[in-house]
């Protein structure tokens, strides 16, 4: 089998990979933190590259492309910081594309792909941990729409949005809806998140809401997956740049006149974070080419990825900030915002335990070691 990436897709990489480094510098992503965690300009950079795009279909708008594409733009978007979050673009681009009523894909998919609009996922709430199918919001039926009661937190963007796909019980079935951030009834608490970005909680009270499906529980499990495909890819581009940054580090900095990337124990260290970083990234396009797959399988999949990856992030950020020394913790060096992202994708979409138990759950008796 060939696991080359083709010409088209070395091509996209490299179009990301220009405008990180050229259009998204570390001075730039600091102005961003600094006014709150989300710069609407540079996502409209990112529409211009067609990423918003990216997986929605020609005749919506989009550029068509699939899982493995997508897995590139979001490595290289992890190799700057980006704070922009591109990753709930594809998520409800693939929720309203497969999900949604004509009527609702009609209007919004064009508007996603074109960056006019920002769709996010609000699935988390504060009683259920990484358990996305417990879920305390109920809706109920107001003449041909609905209306939703609830709270979500920790919502990407939430007070930039233009709307929130939310899930919500319908007599107790779990079922998915879109409801406008300007709709009666919705109001959002912004907040910044430790690694710089932008997230709210989002208060619905009587919301106005449109269905898009009552196989909620199915829909929200790939929307799942998708972030977690998304969550890895940017990951691996992260640890890449972290270790780069500590490589070159380290053929400058001296000791007793020598610099310390002669110390052989520190490149043992080095080895090692090389060894995390790629059995990383071997799992993150893992889980790239089982977003696809039957649902179980695809489960298992993302599952074990998000354990080797959240493995690999710890490790790769604790040796990066160990082998800087104080410099390391600094504001000021770039290694520090390193960390905190890595620290911050680890919990996100489940953390390393969370998915070790689903692995765990998940195995069967022969463990596929006999089968």
């Amino acid at each position: 089998m060939d696991f080359d990436f083709s010409e088209d897709q070395e091509s996209l990489r490299e179009a990301v990979r220009r405008w990180v480094e050229k259009g998204y510098g570390f001075e730039r992503r600091r102005g961003i933190v600094e006014a709150g965690g989300f710069d609407r300009a540079a996502y409209g950079e990112l529409a211009e590259l067609g990423l918003t795009g990216l997986v929605v279909p020609d005749a919506h708008g989009g550029l068509g492309m699939g899982p493995v594409e997508a897995l590139i733009v979001m490595e290289e978007l992890g190799r700057g910081l980006v704070l922009e979050p591109l990753e709930q673009t594809l998520i409800a681009s693939r929720l309203l594309q497969d999900h949604a009523p004509d009527a609702v894909r009609d209007t919004w998919l064009p508007a996603v792909a074109a960056g006019e609009k920002i769709v996010v996922l609000a699935w988390q709430e504060r009683n259920a941990r990484y358990d996305w199918a417990r879920c305390a919001a109920t809706a109920t039926p107001d003449g041909d729409g609905w209306r939703i009661d609830g709270r979500k937190h920790l919502v990407p963007a939430g007070d930039w949005a233009d709307a929130f796909l939310v899930p919500a019980t319908i007599d107790g079935t779990l079922a998915l809806f879109l409801v406008e951030r300007e709709a009666a009834g919705v109001t959002t608490q912004g907040y910044g998140t430790q690694d710089g970005s932008r997230a709210a909680d989002l208060t619905l009270a009587g919301a106005p809401a449109m269905l898009l499906t009552r196989e909620g529980r199915d829909v929200l499990g790939l929307a799942m997956d998708i972030g977690v495909v998304a969550t890895c890819a940017q990951a691996v581009g992260v640890m890449d740049q972290t270790l780069a940054v500590t490589v070159e580090y380290m053929n400058t900095r001296k000791q007793f006149g020598v610099a310390i990337a002669t110390f052989q124990a520190l490149r043992h260290r080095v080895a090692d974070m090389k060894m995390q970083l790629e059995l990383a990234r071997s799992m993150a396009y893992y889980a790239a080419l089982k977003l696809d797959a039957p649902a179980d399988d695809r489960r298992r999949a993302m599952a074990r990825a998000k354990v080797q990856l959240g493995q690999s992030m710890r490790f790769v950020g604790q040796q990066a900030v160990q082998l800087h020394g104080g410099i390391g913790v600094t504001d000021e060096y770039i290694v520090s915002h390193y960390f905190r992202r890595l620290t911050q994708l680890e919990m996100t979409f489940g953390d390393t335990l969370h998915h070790l138990g689903q692995v765990s759950e998940q195995m069967q008796e022969t463990a596929g070691v006999f089968a």
